[in-house]
C-alpha cells in the first residue's frame, strides 16, 4: 500500500474522529449559506420567501450532482492510493478535476435554457416566477465554479485531507456571510440588490473557495499539474470516475428529486404550507450535518483500507458510523420536537407559516436516524464500487416509499401528508441501507483472500 494511504494505519475511531470532525464545520459551513440566505431573503417578504422555497431543492438537486462527481473522484484516488499505485491516483485526480468544471458547464447551460418550464411543472405561481428568474439566472452563470470545487475536495478527501476540505468551504461560506446583509438588504450604505443579491454573494463565495483550494492542492502529495492529463488515459480514466460518479450522482439527487415533487404538492395548500415547508427544510439540512460530514468522511476511510484488502477495518468504519447514525438522529429529532416553535420565529412572524414549520418538525423529525443510516450507507457502498446498490436503495426509498405515501394521502392528510411521506421514506430507506451494507460487506470478506498488512499495532 502506498505511504499516502494513511487511513489503512491508525484506530479506526480515531480515524472517524479526525475525518469528520472538519467536516461537521465544513459542511455546517456550507448549510449556514442556506439558513443565512433564508433569514435576510425573508425580511425581504413572503413572497421572496416562497420563491427561494422553490429555488432550495433544485440548488441541492444541481449540488448534488457535482457531489456525485466529488463521490467518484474521491473513490478512485482512495483506492489507487490504498492498493499503493500513486501514479495512478495522480492522473485520475487531475483528471478528475477538469472533468468536474466540464460538467458544471453543462448543468449550467442546461439550467440556464430550461429554467421556466422547470419551476412552471414544479406549480410555481406567476408572481413568483420573476423573484426565481432574478435568482437563477447568476446562479447558472456561476454553476461550474461550484463544480471546480468539488473537483478539488474529491481530490483533498481521497487522500484524507479533511482538514482542508473544511476550509475551502469556511472560506466560500464566510464570504457568503459578510456579502449576504450587504447585497440582500443593504448595509454600510448600500441600497442592497434583493434576493438576486443572494446568487452574487454565492458565486463570489465559490471564487474564493477555489483560489483557497488550489493553495491546499499544492501542498498535498497530488497537487493540480496539467501536464498529467497528456498521460492520464481519458477514456479509461472518465470511466472509472463516471462508473461510481454516475449512480452517486443520481443517488445523491433523487432526494432533492423527490423534495422538488414534494414541494410541487404541498404548493397546492398555498404558500404558506411551502414556505414552511421550505424554511424547515432549511433548518433541517443543518440539523443533519454531523451526519452529512460522516457520510463525506467513510468514503475515505473504507475506500482506503477497500483497495489494500483490510476488509475488518472497513467493516468495522462502517458499524461505527451506522451506531452513531441512530444515537444523533434521535437525539437531534427530539431537541426539534422540543423547540419547534422557537426556530420558527427565527425565520418569519407569519403566524400560518410559524405553524406549517413547527408541523413539519413535529413529523419528520422522528426519521433522521434513518436518514443518517442511508446516507452513510451510500458512503459506504460508493467506496468498495458499488455505487449501483447506493443508486438503487436511494429510488426506492423515494419513488417506492416517499412519493406514493404523499400522493395518496395528501387529499386525506393534507400538508401533514408530506411530512409524514418524509418520515417513513427515512425509516425505510435506513433499515434497507443497513441491511445491504452488512450483505455487501460481510460477501466481500468471505469471498476474497486478505493481503498482509502493517504489523504496526492499532491505537484505541
Amino acid at each position: 500500500m502506498s505511504d499516502n494511504a494513511k487511513l489503512t494505519r491508525g484506530s479506526i475511531p480515531g480515524h472517524l474522529v479526525t475525518q469528520t470532525a472538519p467536516m461537521v464545520i465544513g459542511v455546517a459551513a456550507i448549510m449556514s449559506i442556506g439558513l443565512v440566505d433564508t433569514y435576510f431573503i425573508g425580511q425581504l417578504g413572503a413572497p421572496q420567501l416562497a420563491a427561494m422555497s422553490f429555488i432550495f431543492p433544485i440548488s441541492v438537486a444541481l449540488s448534488s450532482l457535482g457531489v456525485g462527481i466529488m463521490v467518484g473522484i474521491n473513490s478512485v484516488v482512495a483506492r489507487a492510493l490504498g492498493a499503493g499505485d500513486d501514479e495512478r491516483a495522480a492522473r485520475r485526480a487531475n483528471f478528475g478535476m477538469v472533468f468536474a468544471v466540464g460538467c458544471g458547464i453543462a448543468l449550467g447551460v442546461a439550467l440556464f435554457l430550461l429554467m421556466d418550464p422547470l419551476f412552471r411543472l414544479m406549480n410555481a405561481e406567476d408572481d413568483l416566477l420573476p423573484f426565481i428568474r432574478t435568482y437563477m439566472r447568476p446562479y447558472a452563470v456561476s454553476f461550474p465554479l461550484l463544480l471546480a470545487i468539488m473537483g478539488i475536495n474529491g481530490v483533498l478527501r481521497g487522500q484524507g485531507e479533511a482538514k482542508k476540505t473544511s476550509l475551502i468551504s469556511v472560506t466560500y461560506a464566510a464570504a457568503n456571510w459578510v456579502l449576504d446583509p450587504i447585497l440582500i438588504t443593504g448595509a454600510f450604505g448600500f441600497g442592497g440588490l434583493g434576493i438576486v443579491g443572494a446568487a452574487y454573494a454565492t458565486a463570489i463565495g465559490w471564487a474564493c473557495g477555489i483560489a483557497v483550494g488550489f493553495v491546499l492542492l499544492r501542498k498535498t502529495a497530488l497537487p493540480f499539474d496539467l501536464t498529467l492529463l497528456k498521460r492520464c488515459g481519458v477514456g479509461e480514466s472518465a470511466a472509472a470516475i463516471l462508473k461510481v460518479a454516475g449512480p452517486a450522482a443520481f443517488s445523491n439527487a433523487i432526494n432533492p428529486i423527490g423534495l422538488s415533487i414534494l414541494t410541487a404538492l404541498i404548493a397546492i395548500e398555498g404558500q404558506a404550507a411551502v414556505a414552511g415547508f421550505g424554511a424547515a427544510g432549511r433548518l433541517q439540512s443543518f440539523a443533519v450535518v454531523p451526519l452529512l460530514a460522516l457520510s463525506g468522511a467513510i468514503g475515505g476511510i473504507v475506500g482506503q483500507n477497500w483497495g489494500a484488502d483490510q476488509h475488518g477495518r472497513a467493516r468495522k468504519a462502517a458499524a461505527y458510523a451506522g451506531g452513531f447514525s441512530i444515537v444523533y438522529g434521535l437525539a437531534i429529532a427530539v431537541l426539534l420536537f422540543a423547540f419547534g416553535d422557537w426556530f420558527a420565529d427565527i425565520f418569519t412572524e407569519e403566524a400560518a407559516v410559524i405553524e406549517q414549520f413547527s408541523r413539519y418538525l413535529t413529523i419528520a423529525a422522528w426519521g433522521y436516524a434513518g436518514y443518517g443510516l442511508l446516507i452513510v450507507g451510500n458512503g459506504v457502498l460508493n467506496a468498495v464500487d458499488k455505487a449501483s446498490l447506493a443508486l438503487l436503495q436511494s429510488c426506492a426509498r423515494v419513488f417506492l416509499v416517499m412519493l406514493p405515501f404523499a400522493w395518496f394521502l395528501r387529499s386525506s392528510w393534507g400538508a401533514d401528508a408530506i411530512y409524514a411521506a418524509e418520515l417513513a421514506s427515512n425509516v425505510a430507506g435506513g433499515a434497507v441501507s443497513a441491511a445491504v451494507v452488512w450483505w455487501v460487506l460481510r460477501d466481500r470478506s468471505t469471498t476474497a483472500p486478505a493481503k498482509s498488512v502493517s504489523a504496526e499495532p492499532e491505537a484505541g
